[in-house]
C-alpha cells in the first residue's frame, strides 16, 4: 500500500509501508521454508544460499582456478556456437535472396521462419534463475526435506534465517545484495582480514560477518534490537561449521548509532563486557558495514558513530562500506535520483575532509572486477 503525503500539495511525497528484498527468491534452493513466527508475530523463513568455494578450496587456492577455468570453457563454447549460427544466418540469407518460394502450412497459413538461437540466447537461458515461491513447513513434514538438506554440503552453503517484506525500521531482517558483495571481496581478500579483529556496523542477519568469520580472528556483529540480534545469533550457529576450520568467531552484540555510549549493563541481552570492550578497541583493525545507507538520519547516526569508534582505537583502522544505489522518480525533481546515495556522498567527503587535528580519514573506491563467490545477481547499481 502506498499512501500520499497531503501535508504541501506542491511538494508530495509518496511513502510504502513495505520494503521487499528479492534476494531470497533467487537463490538455488528449491524450497524456502517457513521455520517459526519471530516475537513480533512475523514469519520466519530458512534460505539456502549457495557458495562457489569449499572450506577445503579455501585453504588451496583451488576455487579460483575452478572458477576461472569454467569461464574459459564458456567462451570457447559460446564462439563455437556464434560460428554455427553466423553460418545459419547467412544459408539463410542466401536462400531468401534467391527468391524462395514462401512455404505455406496444411492450411495455407504461412510458416514463419525462425532465427537460429545465437549462443548469447544459449548462455542466457542458463543463467536464468528459478523463482521459487515460499513453503510453510508445517509441523510433522521435516522429514520431507531431509533429502534436500542432505544434498546441501556443509563446505559450500550458508544457511540464514530471515524474514521476507517487512516495513522499512526491520529492513536489517531481510539480506540485502550489498552485503553479498562484501561477502565476495572478503574472500577475495581473504589474506588481507586473515587473523583481523573486525566489527560490522547494521549487521542485519549476519550473513558478512559469517563469511568474515571464516578467516578473520574474531568479528563483532552489531545491530538493534533484541529480536534482529536474536535471529543474527541463530544464523552464526547455523554456520558455525563454516568458521571452525579457521577457528574463527562471530559475537553478536547490540550497537545503537542514536547513542553516545556502547550497552555495558550486564542484565542486558547482547551487551559488551568489559573484556569486550578492552578488546575491541586494542585490537580492532577492520570495520565494515553493508546496506545501511537508506535514510538520511541514521546515515548520519552512522558516521558520528564511525568517528566516535575510530577516534577511541588504539591502531590506524580500514573501514569498508558497500551499498546499492537505489534509483526512484521523485516528483520534487521530476526525475529518477538516488537522494539517499547522494546524501551518503556528501556525508562521505565531509569525513574525508574533516581537519581537527586528531584524525584523518582517506577514502579509496574499489574496483568491481574481483571474482564473484556467492550465488546472487551482482548488479550495475552495486
Amino acid at each position: 500500500m502506498v499512501d500520499l503525503a497531503e501535508k504541501e500539495m506542491d511538494n508530495p511525497t509518496f511513502r510504502s509501508d513495505t520494503v521487499l528484498s528479492d534476494v531470497h527468491l533467487h537463490c538455488p534452493s528449491k524450497r524456502h521454508l517457513m521455520v517459526r513466527l519471530n516475537a513480533v508475530g512475523q514469519p520466519v523463513f530458512l534460505s539456502y544460499f549457495k557458495l562457489l568455494w569449499s572450506t577445503e578450496d579455501l585453504v588451496s587456492g583451488k576455487h579460483v582456478r575452478e572458477i576461472t577455468a569454467g569461464r574459459e570453457h564458456q567462451c570457447r563454447s559460446g564462439d563455437e556456437l556464434c560460428d554455427k549460427d553466423r553460418s545459419n544466418i547467412k544459408k539463410e540469407e542466401e536462400l531468401n535472396s534467391e527468391g524462395v518460394e514462401a512455404l505455406l502450412d496444411d492450411d495455407g497459413d504461412l510458416e514463419v521462419v525462425r532465427r537460429p538461437r545465437s549462443a548469447s540466447d544459449l548462455e542466457a537461458e542458463d543463467l536464468l534463475r528459478d523463482i521459487v515461491c515460499p513453503v510453510i513447513l508445517m509441523k510433522g513434514q521435516e522429514d520431507a526435506f531431509e533429502d534436500e538438506e542432505q544434498e546441501c554440503t556443509c563446505s559450500d552453503v550458508v544457511k540464514i534465517e530471515h524474514t521476507m517484506a517487512t516495513p522499512l525500521e526491520d529492513v536489517g531482517k531481510q539480506v540485502w545484495r550489498a552485503a553479498f558483495l562484501l561477502a565476495d571481496y572478503i574472500l577475495f581478500k581473504r589474506d588481507t582480514f586473515r587473523c583481523c579483529s573486525v566489527l560490522e556496523l547494521g549487521g542485519g542477519t549476519g550473513i558478512t560477518s559469517i563469511i568474515m568469520g571464516t578467516v578473520a580472528k574474531r568479528v563483532y556483529c552489531t545491530d538493534v534490537g533484541e529480536d534482529l540480534l536474536a535471529m543474527c545469533e541463530q544464523n552464526v550457529a547455523l554456520n558455525k561449521h563454516l568458521m571452525e576450520p579457521g577457528g574463527g568467531e562471530v559475537k553478536v552484540k547490540e550497537l545503537d548509532w542514536l547513542k553516545d555510549e556502547f550497552c555495558t549493563d550486564p542484565e542486558a541481552p547482547y551487551s559488551w563486557s568489559e573484556e569486550e570492550m578492552t578488546d575491541l578497541l586494542d585490537h580492532c583493525s577492520v570495520i565494515m558495514a553493508a546496506d545501511v545507507f537508506y535514510d538520511d538520519d541514521l546515515t548520519d547516526a552512522l558516521f558520528r558513530t564511525l568517528y566516535r569508534i575510530t577516534h577511541n582505537l588504539r591502531n590506524s583502522c580500514t573501514v569498508y562500506l558497500a551499498l546499492e544505489k537505489r534509483l526512484n522518480f521523485t516528483l520534487r525533481h521530476m526525475d529518477v535520483t538516488c537522494e539517499a546515495y547522494s546524501h551518503f556522498r556528501n556525508t562521505l567527503n565531509d569525513l574525508e575532509n574533516l581537519q581537527d587535528g586528531k584524525m584523518k580519514y582517506t577514502v579509496e573506491p574499489i574496483k568491481l572486477d574481483f571474482c564473484q563467490f556467492l550465488v546472487y545477481e551482482r548488479i550495475e547499481q552495486l
